[in-house]
């Protein structure tokens, strides 16, 4: 897990602020579960990273992380969030949803046992997206790129 903190930090860090996509004001970044879906190359990594480097200033609190990174190959993602919460964490960004399987049903899962935790999530397989969002119970916020 300290790589994926790792290439998190780096991945905020090198992220550049001048433009902003269009969907940035319409997201209501307060919802404990949002899920932003489009095609490929709209913008939904850089949107992700840019509200963090400019909204959420504390790394130990945050977390972004890629699905489809070889760490996911043998960690459930109620693992990972298990073990993210345990260090204090409380923004979970989780890209490229589509590439994990059972996603809507762990993400749920999440949910449900971690209350304080906050969870974005991107996918570019809206077919894919949406039918695992149907599972997902009140209070998620699904957008699209």
């Amino acid at each position: 897990m300290e790589k994926l903190y790792q290439y998190s930090s780096a991945r905020i860090n090198s992220i550049n602020l001048s433009f902003k996509r269009y969907l940035w004001d319409r997201i209501n970044w307060k919802k404990r579960l949002i899920v932003l879906s489009g095609a490929r190359g709209t913008g939904k990594t850089t949107l992700l990273l840019q509200y963090i480097k400019e909204n959420l200033k504390d790394p130990g609190t945050v977390m972004y992380a890629s699905l489809d990174d070889l760490y996911f190959s043998t960690c459930t993602i109620v693992d990972f969030a298990d073990d993210f919460v345990k260090r204090g964490g409380k923004y979970l960004f989780l890209d490229e949803i589509h590439k994990y399987r059972n996603w809507s049903q762990e993400i749920n899962n999440i949910y449900d046992y971690f209350s304080d935790l906050h969870i974005v999530a991107t996918g570019s397989s809206a077919l894919n997206v949406f039918q695992g969002t149907a599972d997902l119970g009140h209070g998620k916020c699904i957008y699209c790129c």
